[in-house]
């Protein structure tokens, strides 16, 4: 990915998160915390954050940083398309078609750096995404001295029921840990994203951003199990599952049910009544786990 690719997709994550945490006029925006949010370093996000102030969307005081301004009133959509930050979308808009392809069994299981260039008329800088952002998240690796391959344990449906069913083991107990502790701050961040969701957000979201909503959701309560093992395994689950997730979120009837499942464990965390909020994520998992069972046919190739 070009300089300039980074800055513009940084750009548009950080609108994204001000949009969907509903973020008023005023908030604050620390560097580092955006840079943890959006798992990135402080220079990416410090380039960003200039070219948002340089576009009018925040101000900026002198030793405080930056802020969100009035910009941030109109709709992601128009933000998006003023700064033309969409037209940099074209690493993530491949990452989905080759995970589509690979799904409907187009491509094979082994391949080159070139045949993902040449069938996806990628430039260079382009390929090197794709491909960087495909083996961090686990379903492609290279090969040993030439080319690359697929990880046939993520090409059928049934790997992602088996991924629900570990996190059913893991979850519950999570927050069952001696040194579970939630903050405050992740707990009300955690329920404005699922009322900006309920308020419209399950439409209008893309595939990406509803995956990383239900993955920021769920690391952010086994984080505050404190357990290094559970927090290992689960944020090396949500790598190479969504390869699968996505194509599920094709039907989001089942959303609007999940969100206010996810505001009712939020609310039993908050309340300390941390048995009743670990039965409850097993209910929940179970309740996601059938959803996905019973549309087995999105999930085929």
């Amino acid at each position: 990915m070009t300089t300039m690719d980074a800055e513009s997709s940084i750009s548009k994550q950080i609108v994204e998160l001000v949009k969907s945490q509903s973020w008023e006029v005023g908030t604050h925006l620390p560097a580092q915390m955006l840079a943890d949010r959006l798992r990135v370093s402080r220079q990416p996000i410090n380039t960003a954050l200039a070219l948002l102030h340089e576009n009018g969307l925040l101000t900026r005081e002198k030793n405080k940083g930056y802020f969100v301004a009035d910009g941030f009133s109109e709709k992601t959509s128009d933000i998006v398309q003023a700064l033309r930050l969409e037209e940099n979308d074209v690493v993530t808009s491949v990452y989905f078609r080759i995970a589509d392809d690979l799904l409907k069994g187009d491509l094979p299981q082994e391949f080159s750096e070139q045949l993902i260039k040449n069938t996806y008329n990628l430039t260079a800088s382009q390929l090197n995404a794709v491909l960087s952002r495909i083996a961090k998240e686990g379903w492609a690796e290279r090969k040993p001295g030439y080319g690359w391959i697929f990880s046939s344990m993520l090409l059928t449906p049934d790997s992602l029921l088996q991924s629900y069913r570990l996190r059913l083991a893991l979850e519950p107990a999570a927050l069952l840990e001696p040194g579970f502790r939630i903050e405050r701050e992740v707990l009300e961040r955690c329920r404005a994203t699922e009322l900006h969701l309920l308020d419209g957000g399950i439409e209008t979201a893309t595939a990406d951003e509803l995956h990383n909503r239900g993955v920021r959701f769920h690391e952010s309560l086994v984080e505050a199990s404190g357990n290094a093992f559970f927090i290992d395994t689960i944020k090396r689950v949500n790598r190479v599952r969504r390869l699968l997730s996505y194509r599920s979120m094709r039907r989001r009837d089942r959303y609007p049910e999940h969100c206010r499942q996810h505001l009712h464990i939020l609310e039993l965390l908050e309340r300390e009544r941390n048995e009743e909020a670990s039965a409850f994520m097993k209910e929940h998992l179970q309740y996601t786990l059938s959803s996905i069972a019973k549309i087995g046919d999105i999930l085929q190739p």
